[in-house]
């Protein structure tokens, strides 16, 4: 299991987002550009002392984030608060990468078009979406559930 984030945009999602994956072990891609300073005091901040144990691999665009995991045959998770597929339908596989877009502008079509699932939390009626971090940590969650990954 990874978490793949699109152009970060805010540092303490990040730092949050990183939190969640050192205590869970998932390792993080980041796909750049982001919208801050990787040295941010904002993403320190929200990581804590987790940050320095997350397993992170930045990836200079999509495309060379795409190429990679196309080589390692993972499947990509779009998670989307636009898709169709909901959270609790989705049958999650060990080496699926979530992909969490930008918190202003998702992803573009192009990427979107790419993802082999696309997967929406469902909310409330009048809601439209969650926290970045938030939606991370409830997706990181029921796939690890499912793949039986969570650590012991």
């Amino acid at each position: 299991m990874r978490i793949a984030l699109y152009q970060p945009e805010i540092a303490g999602n990040v730092g949050a987002i990183l939190r969640l994956a050192a205590c869970f072990a998932v390792p993080v891609d980041i796909i750049m550009p982001m919208g801050f300073a990787f040295s941010d005091a904002r993403l320190k901040r929200a990581a804590m002392d987790y940050g320095a144990a997350a397993d992170v691999t930045r990836h200079a665009n999509f495309q060379a984030f795409d190429h990679e995991r196309r080589a390692k045959g993972r499947r990509l998770v779009l998670m989307s608060s636009h898709a169709s597929e909901p959270l609790p339908d989705v049958r999650f596989r060990p080496d699926d990468v979530l992909l969490m877009g930008s918190e202003s502008a998702g992803v573009p079509d192009a990427v979107r078009d790419l993802a082999d699932v696309r997967v929406r939390i469902p909310m409330a009626p009048g809601f439209r979406s969650l926290n970045i971090a938030v939606s991370t940590g409830i997706a990181v969650a029921e796939a690890l559930r499912q793949t039986g990954q969570f650590p012991q």
